[in-house]
């Protein structure tokens, strides 16, 4: 089935992380069925759902681990198998999915905007935020702080291999925020002068445990020891509804050469592996609260945002698998 090339360049943008962050990929993602539907050339609703579907399916294979990533697809592509399966006809069919995908993204980014509003209450005039990778939810926090007239100071770690603690440095300070620049190791070091740690989440799971880019536990371990506040800006979309039939989340592995370059790597000896997992699991007992555009909850209430967003009826295929 024919997946117009926009939706490729997308998919091929998120595997390889010129996209980068939970939100902008569940967003990029729900803008690719977006523009699958309106550039399709189907003839029938069955050529055309054949299509979307293919389309998903390609989305999905690119960061299948990046719980934003399948919780958007799921979210248009179930409003069009309900429309599908009630026999809607192609033209009807086609706006159910551009109407979703721009329902989800308009929703996404005002979540955005609102976790920034919640957020900005727990922070107080004169701290010290340490943040980690690059997270559109946790900047809003800060930069909301700033737009109140707080006198704020971000500590942005580097965020290994691929850099992300440097956007968010130059995002912030090109806001007027004050920043620190350091290396991930450091993190220890300057906890002493950190007040609160602000960070985002690609996954949250039933149980409260944080699924975020590698580094996120040592620094919420390193916060816990220091008793500084750990504060997880996360929207709903990212609660992982797997996990509440015990799945277990699983964390990517990526490509040795962002670590060692590839010409470098062919001469380091044969018994050297090099492993380059993405994310690590923050347990909940490291985490003080949760900032959601719903409110501020504790990790233990994780279980019932899932069940508000999901409920407990669960199925194991997928809108883009049958």
């Amino acid at each position: 089935m024919p997946v117009v090339k926009d939706v490729l360049e997308i998919a091929k943008k998120i595997k390889d992380m010129e996209i980068r962050g939970a939100g902008a990929i569940a967003r990029a993602a729900a803008k690719a069925l977006q523009i699958q539907a309106e550039k399709s050339q189907a003839k029938t609703v069955d050529e055309f759902w054949n299509e979307m579907k293919e389309a998903a399916k390609i989305l999905y294979e690119t960061r299948p681990t990046a719980v934003s990533l399948p919780n958007a697809l799921r979210y248009v592509m179930h409003r069009g198998k309900i429309a599908y399966s009630s026999g809607a006809d192609l033209e009807q069919l086609r706006f159910i999915i551009i109407n979703a995908a721009k329902e989800f993204i308009h929703n996404s980014e005002n979540a955005v905007k609102r976790i920034g509003e919640i957020g900005a209450k727990r922070i107080e005039d004169g701290d010290v935020i340490m943040t980690h990778c690059h997270s559109k939810a946790a900047i809003s926090v800060m930069k909301t702080a700033f737009d109140q007239g707080k006198d704020i100071k971000v500590i942005v770690t580097e965020t290994r291999p691929k850099w992300q603690g440097k956007i968010t440095a130059k995002e912030l300070a090109s806001y007027g925020i004050p920043v620190i620049y350091v290396v991930d190791s450091a993190a220890r070091h300057y906890m002493k002068m950190t007040d609160k740690v602000v960070m985002g989440a690609d996954s949250i799971t039933v149980n409260g445990a944080v699924i975020n880019k590698i580094g996120t536990a040592l620094i919420a371990l390193t916060a816990k020891e220091h008793r500084v506040w750990t504060m997880i800006a996360a929207e709903t979309y990212k609660f992982h509804p797997e996990t509440m039939l015990g799945q277990l989340v699983e964390i990517e592995m990526r490509d040795p050469t962002e670590v060692i370059p590839e010409e470098e790597l062919k001469t380091w000896p044969k018994n050297i592996e090099v492993w380059n997992p993405a994310f690590d699991v923050t347990p909940p007992e490291y985490v003080d609260v949760i900032i959601t555009e719903r409110g501020v909850i504790p990790p233990s209430a994780a279980i019932d945002i899932l069940k508000e967003e999901f409920g407990w009826a669960l199925k194991y295929r997928e809108p883009w698998e049958d």
